[in-house]
């Protein structure tokens, strides 16, 4: 009984590790190589061409190459209006573990509200009455409805998101945090309604990781400086932590022993490689949030490490980006037309293409600009150009500007 306890364990950890999202990701992609997938021919020759495609972007909307990580604080700085800024004045009078403690709230409440808005959706910003629609659209939503204190549930500290506040919520309130309307429609409120209360319930569970006393997702900041050596702090114990704390939210997703996998999928041609557990893992949201909580763990000091110890975003604009530009290519162009759920196996594929793409691209992209992969990680190719590239090249496919696959998301995964 033990024993299988122990390989239970090991299991979850194993699936919870960057290093396996690329073990399972690779194996589907060699299967690529050989044309042995079920719904993408890969065209290699054209890899060169979305690599420049990338690298323009890059030089064009950072030519000084000083790139930003690839977070949920780009979103916030979309207009250049300083919102930021404004926040921190407020936060001014707190001490600097308590204004990371709110910044990591704000981050984390704005990317698990992220997942995808939909072709119809927009929002009006009250102050600038700017129109923003898509990720900077939820972004400009959830941070107002973040200092208007809508996930806090002591009026005197609004800037906090806490387990009450979570657990409090109404649809009501998400719909006109929103602006959802008939004429507005917003895809997964429920979804995301849902997932935020699990959310409030689950702070509760991890008090090691969220504080004993009114748990917060923001008090992290109190774990990862307990992680610390000589100030150092490696992405990969920032994104242990995130699938630790938030695995329990995920809705419908696989488990081992009753422990929630997350952003990880059954994929039939991995029974050869594992027939007991032919799982490939993509921890999506979950990477990207950690991304997104590092900028404020630098103001507090601390220098990151392994940041290419963390893989790619295996979503719709850097897995667009490919298809779109003929890297990869739809053995049924037919699909293209139709809802794809995130377990299908068309899915599933093209996100683990994804990733080893993203990687491949990177790799050309340091070349010419002769540097390291610590001087120009992962997370600043995906900032500078492959985000990007993905949406720009989806502008000029369509004129909605809409992924080349068509996903019936449940607002939790992309």
């Amino acid at each position: 009984m033990k024993n299988s306890e122990n390989s239970q364990k090991n299991a979850i950890a194993y699936f919870r590790s960057p290093q396996t999202i690329r073990e399972r990701c690779n194996f589907i992609f060699d299967l690529a190589l050989s044309n042995q997938l079920q719904h993408f021919y890969y065209h290699p020759e054209q890899l060169e061409f979305v690599a420049n495609f990338v690298f323009n972007n890059i030089t064009q909307n950072y030519p000084d190459l000083n790139v930003p990580f690839h977070s949920r604080w780009r979103h916030f700085e979309v207009g250049n209006i300083p919102r930021i800024q404004s926040l921190q004045e407020v936060l001014n009078s707190l001490s600097l573990l308590e204004r990371t403690q709110a910044k990591l709230d704000l981050a984390i409440i704005s990317v698990l509200l992220d997942a995808g808005a939909g072709e119809k959706w927009q929002y009006q910003e009250p102050e600038t009455q700017l129109i923003w629609r898509r990720s900077e659209g939820l972004a400009i939503a959830s941070y107002q409805m973040f200092c208007q204190g809508l996930f806090s549930s002591d009026p005197q500290y609004p800037f906090q998101v806490d387990a009450v506040g979570l657990m409090n919520l109404t649809a009501s309130q998400l719909i006109q945090g929103f602006q959802v309307n008939n004429n507005n429609p917003l895809i997964g409120i429920q979804g995301r309604l849902e997932l935020l209360k699990k959310l409030g319930q689950t702070l509760y569970h991890y008090p090691h990781l969220f504080g004993n006393q009114n748990p917060r997702p923001g008090k992290l900041a109190d774990y990862f400086l307990s992680q610390t050596q000589d100030h150092q702090l490696s992405a990969v114990t920032v994104l242990s932590a995130i699938l630790e704390g938030l695995g329990e939210i995920w809705p419908g997703r696989l488990t081992i022993h009753q422990v929630n996998l997350g952003d990880v999928w059954y994929y039939p041609g991995l029974e050869a490689f594992d027939s007991q557990y032919p799982f490939v893992p993509f921890h999506k949201l979950s990477q990207w949030l950690t991304y997104s909580l590092l900028e404020p763990l630098q103001d507090l000091g601390l220098k990151i490490t392994d940041l290419d110890q963390l893989t790619g975003l295996a979503e719709y604009r850097n897995g667009g980006l490919s298809l779109d530009l003929g890297l990869l290519e739809l053995k049924e162009p037919y699909l293209s037309e139709i809802f794809h759920k995130p377990d299908s196996t068309i899915i599933i594929e093209w996100r683990s293409l994804t990733i080893i793409i993203l990687d491949q691209i990177a790799e050309i992209i340091r070349k010419k600009l002769n540097l390291t992969s610590r001087e120009f990680p992962l997370v600043k190719v995906l900032q500078g150009g492959t985000w990007n590239a993905g949406r720009e090249i989806a502008k000029q496919r369509r004129s909605d500007g809409s992924p080349p696959l068509k996903l019936d998301s449940d607002g939790t995964v992309f």
